[in-house]
């Protein structure tokens, strides 16, 4: 059976129970990074084509902060969580004095599954037009930052990764940081999960829609995507349920793999996952890009 994910640790997850151990021969990495008061960080660097075909994504690091107690508003869980990602994100975009960064938030701001992006993007400090006013090349406290949410292709009729690359000759940055809802395979990382990858992003990808990839090859500038789960594909909780209960599992998977119709299902509390995952990717970026001013 296919699962659906975008999350990388899914995807080794997945390898791991239908073959083996994945070690550093086989070309993956893995890291773990304890933040304490319940928050870690699994890096994983896929360093060769090798990993590429396992857990078929490009090479490149893949971070994942797990934190529980987010949507349960725990005392410091939110503060703790924004500075893991300051901190991961500091280890892919060095800040100096003539950093140029364009946010890109993707996704519709009219389905609250898909607003991830637009919310977060909402929140980033924006700053180009005042080295413009100013007339200045650089500064030692702020990047350079120029924001755009390019909407959907079912909206706009222009793809995304278009957009953005024109949006890029305009500003000309050093770094595109894109901002995305992403589906998971497993229901629990809905509310406690963000990836972080320098490896671009496929909008669309984890629930079989791919658009035009946003990286480094169509877009001229290293690329940072930022994603949280917020989706999961409903054949999966149905398969989950029945696996161990059902004698005619495999007659229920047939099933779902035959059925036309594809069901996405989210959580009950999404307003509140897009309002919390929001503050803390957008917190976390200000205190990357403009550590002057967000310590």
């Amino acid at each position: 059976m296919k699962y659906r994910t975008d999350l990388a640790v899914e995807s080794k997850e997945l390898f791991e129970r239908e073959n083996h151990t994945l070690e550093d021969k086989d070309g993956i990495v893995t890291e773990e990074i304890d933040y304490g008061e319940g928050i870690k960080a699994v890096r994983i660097r896929i360093t060769s084509p090798a990993g590429e075909f396992k857990l078929e994504k490009p090479m490149g690091n893949y971070i994942t902060i797990e934190a529980d107690g987010i949507i349960e508003e725990e005392e410091g869980v939110r503060e703790k969580a924004e500075h893991a990602l300051a901190e991961e994100l500091k280890r892919l975009i060095k800040f100096h004095y003539n950093l140029k960064v364009l946010v890109a938030g993707l996704g519709n701001s009219e389905v609250t599954p898909d607003a991830l992006g637009p919310a977060a993007a909402s929140k980033v400090k924006v700053t180009r037009h005042l080295f413009i006013l100013f007339e200045a090349d650089g500064d030692d406290e702020m990047s350079n930052v120029s924001c755009i949410v390019p909407g959907v292709t079912a909206t706009t009729g222009m793809e995304t990764a278009d957009i953005i690359r024109k949006a890029a000759e305009l500003t000309a940055p050093e770094v595109i940081i894109v901002i995305d809802s992403l589906a998971a395979r497993d229901i629990r990382r809905v509310s406690t999960t963000i990836q972080i990858t320098d490896t671009g992003i496929s909008p669309g990808a984890g629930m079989g829609n791919t658009r035009t990839g946003i990286n480094s090859q169509t877009t001229g500038a290293q690329v940072i995507a930022i994603g949280v789960p917020t989706v999961i594909d409903a054949s999966t909780i149905i398969r989950d349920a029945l696996a161990d209960n059902m004698e005619n599992a495999w007659e229920i998977d047939d099933y779902l793999d035959n059925y036309e119709t594809q069901m996405i299902v989210t959580s009950t509390d999404i307003d509140m996952i897009i309002r919390e995952f929001s503050d803390i990717i957008a917190g976390g970026i200000n205190k990357t890009l403009h550590p002057g001013i967000y310590s």
